[in-house]
């Protein structure tokens, strides 16, 4: 009988990463078929949606403002599960949403593969038994997941980075890199991430940064990356308002879009300013000197996140690094004061940048391996597969 899966994606990038995922088991299992909470880049591989929560995505709190569209998700994932049968549920990431998906597949003896794991190590470890009770295998995208997962009793497999199996066929376009290198020096690319409200929290303070670079530097070519078509309109007026000025500086800058063009910008970039989230192993991919920025709520920090946060580095970069090796600003931040010191200071030390071009890619190179969409397929039917035979056996 053809596989019936169940799968889920709250955001863009797991909507990515869900489409390869879906691509790859249809190449293993071209009968299977797949039903969830899908964005457009998961049915465009034909997965059927319930519900599309990725235009809707949002990050650490953001997503109580969601809560009403999460329940009406819930309740349709509820009436699914009820009334059809379904070999195997998929979630990816979002575990706010993922983790109430799981249990209601779990209440009716579906089992689960949860890819790209909860980040219980960096906040939210008292969840470890919801995750033991609800999910049946997790598929973990970071070399120390793997263990961090056994030691709480998780069955977890090490799958690789999803991100490097896109990344392998972004290559940059040298006469894109030499025109942007042309345009002006030192190139600092903009990346004020791919949520509307990120980049609405992130973007200033990116520009205003980027303003006093060129303050120091008057040839300094800014180059401001838009990550889809979603936030394009609000970087585009971000980036208008700063070109009048103003007391915190003018900041002209040039857009590009699409993601052969952000290869090439960062091949040509001297420096990146980079919201924190998967972006930063993109910069690091490319070798680029990078600062991480992310301006959240203060209030939320202070009344919930301080204490659910564990770990000691917020950026992934560092995170796998285990130590700063680049400079971070989160969750949030007063003023880009220090942030405008480091980047003059990073741009003033060819030695400097120059040495964090080689750390980054020895960080990366272990890693950069494509491979984990079809690593990930081949669980998933290895987890039907152990499910048929049990219940052949029962």
């Amino acid at each position: 009988m053809a596989p019936k899966i169940f799968i889920s994606a709250a955001e863009p990038s797991g909507d990515l990463h869900g489409a390869a995922l879906i691509r790859e088991f249809l190449a293993q299992h071209p009968d299977a078929h797949f039903v969830g909470v899908a964005g457009p880049k998961m049915r465009e591989q034909g997965c059927q949606a319930i519900a599309d929560m990725t235009a809707r995505a949002a990050m650490l709190t953001g997503v109580v403002s969601n809560a009403r569209a999460a329940a009406a998700v819930l309740a349709r994932t509820t009436h699914e599960f009820s009334h059809h049968h379904y070999d195997a549920a998929v979630v990816i990431d979002s575990p706010m949403l993922n983790l109430p998906i799981a249990l209601r597949a779990k209440s009716r003896a579906i089992p689960v593969l949860y890819y790209i794991a909860p980040q219980l190590w960096a906040w939210g470890a008292y969840r470890a038994h919801k995750v033991r009770a609800r999910v049946d295998k997790l598929a973990v995208i970071l070399p120390f997941e793997e263990d961090y997962f056994r030691n709480v009793g998780l069955d977890a497999a090490y799958v690789g980075h999803p991100l490097f199996d896109h990344l392998a066929s972004r290559q940059p376009d040298p006469a894109q890199v030499r025109a942007i290198q042309a345009a002006g020096q030192p190139v600092i690319a903009v990346l004020p991430g791919s949520r509307k409200h990120v980049v609405r929290e992130v973007l200033p303070g990116q520009l205003e940064v980027a303003a006093a670079v060129r303050q120091r530097h008057p040839d300094a070519h800014i180059v401001v990356s838009t990550a889809n078509p979603t936030v394009a309109k609000i970087i585009q007026e971000g980036t208008k308002a700063r070109r009048h000025g103003g007391t915190k500086g003018n900041c002209q800058s040039s857009i590009v879009s699409g993601q052969s063009s952000l290869a090439s910008l960062l091949s040509a970039a001297d420096l990146t300013l980079v919201a924190s989230g998967t972006a930063t192993l993109e910069v690091a991919y490319h070798g680029c000197p990078m600062i991480v920025m992310y301006n959240g709520s203060r209030l939320m920090y202070h009344l919930l996140g301080r204490w659910m946060i564990t770990s000691k580095y917020l950026s992934l970069v560092n995170i796998l690094a285990q130590r700063e090796l680049v400079p971070e600003f989160m969750p949030y931040y007063r003023t880009t004061g220090p942030i405008v010191r480091t980047a003059l200071d990073l741009l003033a030390s060819a030695d400097r940048l120059d040495r964090i071009r080689a750390e980054l890619a020895e960080l990366i190179a272990p890693i950069a391996s494509p491979g984990a969409s079809a690593r990930t397929a081949r669980m998933l039917s290895e987890m039907i597969d152990s499910g048929s035979a049990t219940a052949d056996n029962n």
